[in-house]
């Protein structure tokens, strides 16, 4: 007889425990199991350093608790999103043998502390890829056409005529159509956008060193020639040791005048202060920002000073509803493998 697979499903405000219950259930359908359900404070709580991880949920005696479980045996997977595993945890549910993190990398798991007590690591790669794609171009228009700062005067301070300077040449917005836009990154996201571009009519270009073949638009050979040909650049780069600050004051002066920059991507891939600097020369026209180098985004920060060309939001790139089911899905097809003895798709290496 099939031992009974004991499963928590510590989820949040955002990919709902139930989502995941319901995912194992349909991929479990010929396997028993168990699922204790567990609600993390994110989004309404914020994450952080967790012990020794990083952007998780402060919850390690919760999670303890619930992979312990009632005196039937400890849980032996957990599928979370920002639950923290940490070497306290692992420690403490020597019955766990695989994590699944709804995300596009385990960052709220000891990846050292899992290999040294046989636990697997999974994650949910291109969870978020058509999300953050439509949020991007959107985010685009947005600095384009000015749509944010039109609606502030209108339905904010009910101004009519001052939205009206939105209509003079010197004010007016650029449109997407015969607008050179240059991509910096091609992966998921990337090419996501590249493609609704050119359905735009934008001229598309693309730098992306590690991407080969056929793509949307036309590839540039090097950053200096995509940014001094670019009138949007938009960042879709990861971000690792040699990209973090990669947009900086030489490379936002090669930018051809009063452009645009869009960054949903991560943070610290530009430098904001060379950008806020670029913004008061006017060298750069307008932004539109997703992420940030800190995040909360600090109630002082420059940026804010520049709200009549600026279009700010906290982190939303990935928060639709879609998101959440697919991150559910993601996992609990992993967990169907692993129950099945198959491969894992998607296994931290």
């Amino acid at each position: 007889m099939t031992e009974t697979l004991r499963v928590v499903a510590a989820g949040d405000h955002f990919v709902l425990p139930s989502l995941i219950t319901a995912a194992i259930a349909e991929e479990l359908r010929e396997h028993p199991f168990t699922v204790s359900e567990l609600t993390l404070g994110w989004p309404l709580e914020p994450f952080g350093a967790v012990a020794e991880v990083e952007e998780a949920s402060d919850s390690e005696d919760e999670l303890i608790d619930a992979l312990r479980g009632d005196g039937g045996g400890g849980a032996q997977v957990l599928v979370t999103q920002m639950g923290p595993v940490t070497e306290r945890v692992l420690e403490a549910c020597p019955e766990l043998r695989l994590v699944v993190v709804c995300r596009g990398g385990p960052v709220n798991v000891n990846p050292d502390a899992a290999k040294t007590h046989d636990v697997r690591v999974c994650f949910a790669p291109g969870r978020n890829a058509a999300a953050t794609a439509e949020f991007t171009v959107g985010m685009m228009l947005a600095a384009l056409r000015r749509i944010p700062q039109a609606h502030e005067l209108l339905a904010r301070q009910g101004s009519w005529e001052a939205g009206a300077a939105y209509y003079t040449y010197e004010h007016s917005g650029l449109e997407l159509e015969d607008l050179p836009v240059g991509l910096v990154g091609y992966g998921a996201v990337g090419s996501r956008v590249a493609r609704v571009l050119c359905a735009f009519g934008a001229r598309v270009m693309v730098y992306d060193p590690y991407v080969h073949g056929e793509i949307h638009g036309l590839r540039v050979g090097g950053l200096d020639e995509l940014l001094r040909r670019s009138q949007v650049i938009t960042l879709h780069a990861r971000l690792t040791p040699e990209t973090r600050g990669l947009i900086g004051a030489r490379e936002l002066a090669l930018l051809r005048p009063g452009a645009v920059v869009v960054n949903v991507a991560r943070g610290p891939l530009l430098d904001e202060e060379a950008l806020c600097d670029a913004l008061e020369s006017g060298q750069v026209s307008a932004a539109a920002l997703d992420t940030y180098a800190r995040e909360p985004l600090p109630a002082g920060a420059r940026l804010f000073g520049f709200a009549d060309r600026v279009t700010l939001t906290p982190h939303l790139g990935g928060a639709s509803r879609a998101v959440a089911e697919k991150a559910a899905r993601i996992a609990a097809a992993e967990v169907g493998r692993w129950a099945r003895g198959e491969r894992l798709s998607h296994e931290l290496g």
